[in-house]
Parts: C-alpha cells; structure tokens; sequence
C-alpha cells in the first residue's frame, strides 16, 4: 500500500475519535457504510447499520467524554489496528481507563474511505469491576447507563450488550501467553502443542505463515497488553525489532489456539 493511501485510512480512522470528542453523533455514524457494524465490546451482539450504529452511539459515547491515548497503529492492506487506552468520563465522579486494542476495517466507495466493521477488544468483566469499586459515586453513572440500555435498545439490546461477559477466550489467555513465550524463544515444537488440528497461523488475515517465520518476527518479543473479548486474546507486543498485535482464535474448553493473526508494526 502506498504512503497516501495508509495516509488516507489513518486520516479516516482518526476521524472517529474526533467525532466522538466534539459529540458529533452525524459525523460518527456516518463515518461507517450502509452495511458497517460495530462489536463493542467483542463478544457482545454487533450493531449492523446506520440505526443500530446511531443507537450505539446515543447509550455508550454521546452520553460521556472519551479521550483516545494512543500507543501504536499499524495499517495493513485496509485494516487499521490500534493500541491505545481509553479515558471515558462516565460522570463527574467517575472516569474509567480502559486497555484496549480496536480493529479498524475500511473499504473505499466512490473515492471516499468508509468504515466496514469496528472491533473493539476490551474486558467488559474487568472493566465492571473497576467501576463497582468506586463505590457510591458509581450509582449515578450505572443507572445513567441502565437507562440509556433499556431506553436505546431494549431488553434485547440490553441483553446483547451483556452476551459481552461471556469470554470463552478468557480460558485461552494462559494457552496464548504460553505459546507466546515459546514462539519468542524460537521452540516450534512447543508451541506447535498449543495448536489445534488445522489451526491457521497469518500475517494480516491472509498470508500464510509457519511458525518459524512467526518466530523470526517475535524473537524476544513480549506482550505488553493481553485483551480477552469474545473468542479472541487480543495482545499488544514489543520486542528489540518491532511492535505489533496478534489476535488469537481461541477453540474448545481448554483454549486450544486455531487461528493466529500476527499485524507487525513498522
């Protein structure tokens, strides 16, 4: 992809954090194509359409002042992955940081970039802990959201939202750590062990790799950030060559690995 084309996507993607700060609700929902949907978290039932979008953005960022801390982007091919923390005002008593790691998939319709699809991978069981322990002055907020939910999206929505808690991926956050260290340290075997039958293994979405190439990229690499949303770890790494972010796929009760993404950073 060329500078101004990576340029472009950037410049589209920053377009969303900057709607959202200036409470711009037709400029956010209109950043996503007729078609686009969001799944904030992962795990919880995606928002598909302008009207489930604009009902999305009325509960959870209209409502509220979210700045974007950013750490690291990575473009490749039309997809924006973004690393950052996120700082959402829930009312003046309380502001909740949020680690999280959004993907950004974009497609290009009459010369204008438009969002597809928005994945938000954070921990909606820790970040309810969070805001349960700021006591009291939490009540306010909670039934400001409660009443957003049910007001903007009914029993179902609500219901949607909650499917959130259901992480099967938080049984393979120790599975994908393991194979983590073993790819770092270059030991195929071992964390070929991980892998499931016909397991996947990708830089980006679609090319193909081994898991010695896997390890050429992430020698010594760390993780910095490991997200469990839905049925994905999500993992921020840095390692003395470069940054990156790999989603793993997670399979069965005891979080066998079938499918690794790995974006490296530049």
């Amino acid at each position: 992809m060329t500078d101004a084309a990576t340029s472009a996507l950037l410049a589209t993607v920053e377009r969303s954090p900057a709607a959202a700060a200036a409470h711009d609700r037709a400029g956010w929902v209109g950043l996503f194509a007729p078609d686009g949907r969001v799944e904030d978290p992962v795990g919880s039932r995606p928002h598909v359409g302008p009207e489930q979008i604009g009902r999305f953005y009325d509960t959870f960022i209209g409502p509220r002042d979210i700045t974007f801390h950013r750490d690291l982007d990575i473009v490749r091919d039309t997809t924006v992955v973004r690393d950052l923390l996120l700082e959402v005002a829930m009312g003046s008593a309380v502001t909740m940081h949020i680690p999280a790691i959004l993907r950004y998939d974009l497609r290009e319709s009459a010369g204008q970039w438009q969002l597809l699809r928005l994945r938000a991978y954070w921990e909606l069981p820790a970040m309810m802990r969070k805001f349960l322990g700021n006591g009291v002055s939490a009540m306010p907020a909670g039934l400001g959201l409660a009443r957003a939910l049910l007001g903007n999206q009914g029993l179902a929505g609500t219901a949607g939202f909650a499917s959130g808690f259901r992480r099967p991926a938080g049984r393979g956050k120790r599975p994908v750590r393991t194979f983590l260290a073993a790819i770092a340290s270059a030991d195929s075997v071992a964390a070929q062990t991980l892998l499931s039958p016909g397991a996947t293994v990708t830089f980006g979405d679609d090319t193909s790799a081994d898991l010695a190439e896997l390890s050429t990229q992430l020698a010594g690499a760390r993780p910095v950030k490991v997200l469990a949303a839905g049925s994905t770890v999500a993992v921020s790494l840095a390692s003395s060559r470069q940054r990156g972010v790999l989603f793993a796929d997670v399979a069965g009760r005891d979080g066998t690995i079938a499918t690794v993404r790995y974006f490296p950073g530049d």
